[in-house]
């Protein structure tokens, strides 16, 4: 790959014909139309979310080094932003007033309202740029490479790079925009940012059953992305079908992986959306996020809910009363082993050689109290289960 360090380039030249999608979120051109901002492998605009776009202009004003910006240089007199987007977009927004930045009295501040000598300042102010020339392939490897002085790119954004093509393109065009109507509707199920790349992640997860490369890879060069779309919409409605009502511990759950265990059963959203209520309501579930997986395995697996267990108070009490009733009785201290035939008939377990259980199951209304705890011995309180 072939590099030109470029010393004379200055913020007025590449803000020169500088144009921002504000619907899309991102700086689409400049250096006088020469320049893509945004090429398709890169990463979504988010230096405003971020809080950091004023910092670029800041550390202009105060004379602070920007850091290397790297251009690849496609064909003659174009190129492509390989590192560095977020600079320049940020500066590009700031000098057609799509942001303030606040100054050294504490005011707010646009461009156009600043004095002569600071706007002559940041329109100056030289920048360092690599211009890249070579295969796709060394391009690609190199914008994976010089991920510095920013904010790290993520995984999604990195594949989005790697296999850039007509099918990235649509995808992040639907997943990725914030002005997608879809978005809040989404961002009840799935977490993370729109701008990172986290809703188009999870969409690629589902399809792909967890190969997202491998599915990548086949459809670079494909137009349309329709399976992708009606797989992510099938395992949205669902979810919103199953339950109808919206739970903050439902965001962020494994839905691909739940959607392919379980759509094909059929539920009463009625008697379904009763059942999260209740089990809402109860005191003893530790993990709420489990509500769900539990449910829609027929409420049988009670290790989802992390159902609270009795404390050690609870425990010695009931050993101690239970021991002294089987003493005099001369059978086995664990009830189980007392009704039995074998040599354990007349046992007396040691506490730390029991567990506590519930008399009446848990998922059988029984409660966790002393009143409804035994001890078994771990033998029979493993074989027992919910029984």
């Amino acid at each position: 790959m072939k590099t030109t360090l470029k010393t004379d380039i200055t913020v007025n030249d590449i803000c020169e014909g500088f144009v921002y999608n504000e619907l899309e979120g991102k700086g689409l051109f400049g250096l006088s139309g020469k320049l893509t901002i945004q090429p398709e492998y890169q990463r979504n605009y988010i230096y405003a979310e971020e809080g950091k776009e004023a910092a670029v202009i800041t550390s202009i004003l105060k004379g602070y080094p920007l850091g290397l910006i790297y251009f690849h240089k496609p064909s003659k007199d174009k190129f492509e932003v390989l590192d560095g987007q977020q600079r320049i977009t940020s500066i590009g927004r700031f000098v057609t007033d799509k942001f303030a930045i606040v100054d050294e009295n504490g005011l707010q501040q646009n461009f156009s309202g600043m004095a002569k000598d600071k706007k002559a300042k940041i329109w100056e102010t030289k920048l360092l740029i690599y211009e890249c020339e070579g295969e796709e392939s060394e391009i690609k490897d190199w914008f994976k490479t010089i991920n510095i002085a920013g904010i790290p790119l993520r995984n999604q954004e990195l594949l989005n790079a790697v296999y850039s093509g007509p099918f990235v393109t649509l995808a992040r065009e639907e997943f990725s925009n914030r002005q997608n109507a879809n978005i809040q509707k989404w961002g009840a199920y799935i977490a993370g940012s729109v701008n990172r790349q986290d809703f188009l992640e999870r969409a690629l997860e589902w399809v792909s059953r967890g190969n997202v490369e491998g599915y990548m890879t086949s459809r670079r060069k494909e137009k349309n992305i329709t399976e992708l779309k009606k797989y992510f919409n099938s395992v949205i409605d669902w979810v919103s079908g199953v339950f109808t009502d919206v739970e903050s511990e439902m965001r962020g759950l494994e839905w691909g992986r739940l959607y392919e265990e379980y759509h094909k059963k059929s539920y009463n959203p009625a008697k379904v959306s009763a059942e999260v209520h209740k089990l809402y309501g109860d005191p003893y579930i530790k993990n709420r996020r489990g509500i769900f997986e539990y449910i829609l395995g027929g409420s049988v697996d009670t290790k989802l809910l992390e159902v609270r267990v009795f404390d050690d108070a609870t425990k010695k009490s009931v050993y101690a009363t239970q021991t002294a009733k089987a003493e005099k009785k001369g059978e086995s201290n664990c009830p189980l082993c007392a009704i039995g035939r074998d040599v354990n008939k007349t046992k007396m377990w040691k506490l730390t050689e029991m567990d506590a259980d519930h008399v009446t199951a848990w998922s059988k209304g029984g409660a966790t109290s002393a009143k409804n705890c035994q001890m078994l011995c771990k033998t029979h309180n493993r074989a027992k289960g919910n029984r």
